[in-house]
């Protein structure tokens, strides 16, 4: 279980990811207060709390969409706090986004392939004369993001603009883009909005699938069934500050998590 220090159990085995004392302010809003934790490789960890708790501001600080106020969050062993968010992309992190973000005019296809990019060794000058090695790698990119399209039972989609498809079916086309990253660490953000419980239950199976390919994972998530089902460690925030940080079995008894969600103002 991970502490308020950061550290997590686990025999001494370093975290993937691990936040010290982060805060975000935006002028005199404290969005994320003293933040702290760690995420253990090969682990599926969740971040809940009632909206406006600063779960998709926690998000954007360690995917680099925004700078922190104060604080280190080290991934990989490398501090990432300032860093661009295609630098930390190639180190291994990957996100999905509370709110779908697909590339209008563009098949589900072309937009795995986008996200298998950052991925690509072909420099400008290659692109700009259709190198022979540009060629190959485009093959190769074509390839794995058809793959992935598979994987995520939606390849006979492969050739429709992702934009028309239906609700659940841009998500799983988001999942294959941040796939195709060849990620570490997957930060999904709400993966399970807007969906059917049986759209859920898909998702819920795909996370697992996922984690079990050696991927780490890391989400924001209101739906508690889905949290509780697949997480191995659950972070909780109010008001941008960690309320309680441990296992499912054990946030489902505590007290103060219980008093939030029951007290919570979800309009906020």
């Amino acid at each position: 279980m991970s502490g308020g220090n950061g550290q997590t159990m686990g025999g001494g085995q370093e975290p993937l990811l691990a936040l010290h004392g982060v805060h975000k302010r935006f002028g005199g809003l404290h969005a994320v207060n003293d933040v702290s934790f760690s995420v253990a490789p090969g682990s599926i960890k969740a971040v809940i709390g009632p909206n406006g708790a600063g779960k998709t501001t926690l998000f954007n600080l360690i995917a680099g969409n925004l700078p922190v106020s104060a604080g280190t969050i080290t991934f990989r062993g490398e501090e990432i706090q300032g860093k661009k968010t295609h630098a930390i992309a190639r180190l291994g992190m990957a996100r999905t986004f509370q709110n779908i973000k697909l590339f209008h005019g563009m098949t589900a296809l072309e937009c795995v392939m986008v996200g298998r990019h950052v991925r690509s060794r072909s420099g400008l000058f290659a692109g700009l004369f259709s190198l022979p090695s540009t060629w190959k790698e485009e093959r190769a990119i074509r390839t794995r993001a058809m793959e992935l399209l598979d994987f995520l039972q939606i390849a006979d989609l492969a050739h429709v603009e992702a934009t028309s498809l239906a609700f659940g079916q841009q998500r799983a086309v988001e999942m294959a883009r941040a796939l195709a990253a060849e990620p570490k660490l997957l930060l999904l953000d709400e993966p399970a909005a807007g969906l059917n419980i049986y759209e859920t239950a898909e998702v819920a199976r795909l996370i697992t699938t996922v984690r079990d390919m050696g991927i780490t994972v890391l989400l924001v998530e209101h739906d508690m069934s889905l949290v509780m089902d697949i997480s191995d460690e659950i972070l909780v925030l109010s008001f941008g500050a960690k309320l309680a940080e441990d296992t499912p079995a054990n946030i489902q008894k505590n007290t103060e998590v219980i008093n939030i969600y029951l007290g919570a103002d979800d309009a906020a």
